[in-house]
């Protein structure tokens, strides 16, 4: 029942983890193009075109650092020069300081580095696909956050703090742009079992137990358990859902 078909779908931080298995998950629904972003895993994200290919999608591999408003700019400008058009937009790129940091140690350079990426990087892409979305009435954009935007996350306020402002970005631009027929809304995983998350913790046998019996189906998620609501709220069956905020998590955070 979902459907993509003759659509665009541009996706940041596209390389690995979430954003690979949704530029995957796209492909497989009928997206006639995706466009894979990727800061500095090039080769990572020319695997990730392969598989996309062989699931039947042409792509389109740029590398661009969406912190920064200018190439974050050249990626809506080029993907339209190839494709000439653009139906859905996913906000991925974003980064977990694996570090443990009290407020008392955190410093300025730290809190930076997360607001520039996680904050700044969504930003700067929407603010340019809202302007082409705008123009043609029509449009989707879907937001990566996080269970740490809603709760808080102890030790790691920086990046918690960058995920509450993503969703207060989201339904700042639902409540915005929904005149213009464009949707905007948010998934928030909770533990995911990528490099940027799990891995990036060198989480231990020990640890990884310690995460799991706090989930109550008792695992944790795949990038693909990701992909699929990622895929719903982008899709006409959620032609009636805006400034949402869909958590991925098992269980193990009951928001709302």
């Amino acid at each position: 029942m979902i459907s993509f078909k003759d659509q665009i779908i541009l996706i940041t931080g596209a390389s690995r983890g979430i954003g690979a298995a949704a530029a995957i998950k796209f492909a497989e629904a009928g997206a006639a193009g995706v466009v894979i972003n990727y800061q500095t895993r090039r080769e990572a994200a020319l695997e990730t075109a392969q598989a996309v290919e062989r699931a039947g999608a042409q792509t389109l591999v740029l590398q661009a650092d969406v912190s920064r408003a200018a190439e974050a700019q050249a990626l809506i400008t080029q993907t339209l020069e190839r494709f000439q058009r653009l139906d859905v937009v996913v906000a991925n790129a974003g980064i977990w300081p694996a570090e443990d940091y009290a407020i008392s140690d955190l410093d300025e350079a730290h809190w930076d580095e997360t607001i520039r990426i996680n904050v700044n990087g969504v930003y700067h892409v929407c603010r340019s696909a809202a302007q082409v979305f705008t123009r043609q009435q029509r449009g989707n954009i879907v937001t990566i956050s996080s269970t740490a935007g809603q709760r808080g996350e102890a030790f790691h306020s920086d990046y918690a703090a960058s995920k509450g402002a993503v969703i207060s970005f989201t339904k700042s631009l639902a409540s915005e742009l929904g005149r213009f027929n464009v949707r905007v809304n948010s998934v928030a995983p909770g533990w995911v079992d990528t490099d940027m998350c799990i891995s990036a913790l060198r989480v231990d046998a020990a640890q990884l137990k310690k995460i799991t019996d706090a989930i109550p189906v008792g695992r944790v998620a795949t990038p693909e358990d990701l992909a699929g609501p990622i895929l719903f709220l982008a899709s006409d069956l959620a032609r009636h859902i805006t400034g949402e905020v869909l958590n991925v998590n098992g269980g193990s955070v009951l928001c709302g």
